[in-house]
């Protein structure tokens, strides 16, 4: 029996990812790919960097020999017509015809969407960063096994700008809040089945830090802080979190809870697509 393989679908082109490391985080599908070694041990992760000019990319053929296929956020705007944006909608949409299970965070969940034919858009009411507030399960999210073991009302890691304004015919919402109608998705495409949330289960507090080092300026611009010190003492915060995910003083202050202060509650929902999606689906390709 041959080790499960799962591929990461980096989202990001080498400028921001290089941006995002300077910054104090990690590149995205590398940190993606450590923390699905973690959730599924013995589990084996490539990835993959269709932003890439020149990058090599598995057809549908290669495709096939994977177990599942997650895709991280990205700085991209999916709306644009940039030869970084047009090699990943292409992938996705090979990938649609391997029947391999797909899992997509933030920009994952864009294109997921706009590869099936569903459309994203510049959010009205801006940027959603640090925390989703009230992220609610509908009827379909509160019975469906994305949402195993996860509050009904949560708060989770997000940054974006953009989000999904029609989803793909057939398409499941599955959670919702009061800044982007779409938070989460499950639908079929080709003979893939697609499980996608526009926040960001896999990030760590040290990330979401790193992100508001490298976004300072725009958010200051934007009115969420008055100037670097306020921004700077939140980014400590961030990390003092990091450090201490349990501190009751900081999860008072910012109105969160142990779904983003406990790991095994923020990233039950990439949990439960390994346990009831992607082991399944292997099994049934007579793989496992």
């Amino acid at each position: 029996m041959s080790a499960p393989r799962l591929l990461v679908v980096e989202g990001n082109i080498a400028q921001d990812r290089a941006a995002q490391i300077s910054c104090g985080g990690q590149a995205a599908g590398e940190a993606y790919a450590a923390l699905l070694r973690e959730l599924w041990p013995g589990v084996v992760t490539e990835i993959c960097y269709p932003a890439d000019p020149g990058a090599h990319l598995p057809d549908s053929a290669g495709l096939e020999g994977y177990d599942g296929i997650a895709i991280t956020g990205s700085s991209l705007n999916i709306y644009t017509s940039a030869p970084a944006v047009e090699a990943q909608i292409g992938l996705i949409r090979t990938a649609f015809e391997s029947g391999v299970p797909m899992f997509g965070s933030c920009w994952g969940l864009q294109l997921l969407t706009v590869a099936a034919g569903g459309s994203v858009r510049l959010s009205p009411k801006g940027r959603e960063v640090g925390f989703g507030r009230r992220i609610r399960q509908t009827a379909h999210g509160a019975s469906h096994p994305l949402y195993a073991d996860k509050p009904p009302v949560f708060e989770a890691m997000t940054v974006h700008q953009d989000e999904v304004e029609t989803l793909p015919e057939g398409a499941l919402l599955l959670a919702t809040n009061d800044h982007s109608a779409v938070q989460a998705t499950a639908f079929s495409a080709g003979r893939s089945t697609c499980w996608a949330v526009q926040y960001h289960p896999e990030y760590p507090f040290r990330e979401m830090a790193a992100i508001f080092r490298r976004y300072c300026p725009k958010l200051i611009a934007e009115g969420f802080f008055m100037d670097e010190e306020e921004a700077g003492l939140f980014i400590a915060d961030l990390e003092r979190l990091e450090r201490d995910p349990g501190n009751k003083s900081l999860s008072w202050r910012f109105g969160i809870d142990g779904a983003v202060a406990r790991k095994a509650v923020r990233t039950q929902e990439l949990r439960n697509w390994i346990d009831q999606l992607v082991i399944p689906t292997r099994t049934a390709r007579g793989r496992g």
